[in-house]
């Protein structure tokens, strides 16, 4: 099987404090997955910190399809983070050879760039395992944008933009 790889991007109308946040919490992570994937976190666990220990799993988290039917296991595992700024995600999953999500926040002029890189060799079906993967990553930035868009400052009645 051969080495996939996409790039994601959105902009949002958001600080890059605030997409941060939401991109290392647990809500966050979890909004952007449902509907069509339900992840695991251990109890009590509201986020990925910059205390995170790297290249050392942080926890397990098993993928459910539309929430009812395991898919796929996970040992969440961070390489990098540059708290703020960016994190580099490579956790061992059982349906990949090989697996690295980059997330990259970065202020704009009107709002905070969001740049997803994904790096993955599957084990089986690649090419479906490749279509699904892009798919699911389209419907992360679109949440990801409805949800920033729902907070974005109203104009003033009257107001033209």
């Amino acid at each position: 099987m051969s080495t996939v790889r996409h790039t994601f991007t959105t902009t949002v109308p958001a600080s890059s404090e605030e997409v941060w946040a939401w991109s290392t919490s647990i809500k966050g992570i979890k909004a952007e997955m449902w509907p069509v994937l339900k992840i695991t976190f251990p109890k009590g666990m509201t986020h990925i910190g910059e205390d995170t220990t790297l290249d050392k799993p942080l926890c397990r988290c098993q993928f459910l399809l539309l929430g009812l039917f395991p898919i796929d296991m996970s040992k969440l595992t961070f390489a990098e983070i540059e708290p703020g700024r960016r994190f580099v995600e490579q956790s061992p999953l059982l349906s990949m050879r090989s697996w690295r999500h980059e997330r990259i926040v970065t202020p704009t002029a009107g709002g905070t760039l969001v740049t997803d890189n994904l790096t993955f060799k599957p084990r089986v079906a690649g090419p479906i395992v490749g279509w699904f993967v892009k798919k699911f990553f389209e419907h992360r930035h679109a949440v990801l944008a409805k949800s920033f868009a729902k907070h974005a400052t109203k104009p003033a009645p009257g107001h033209v933009v």
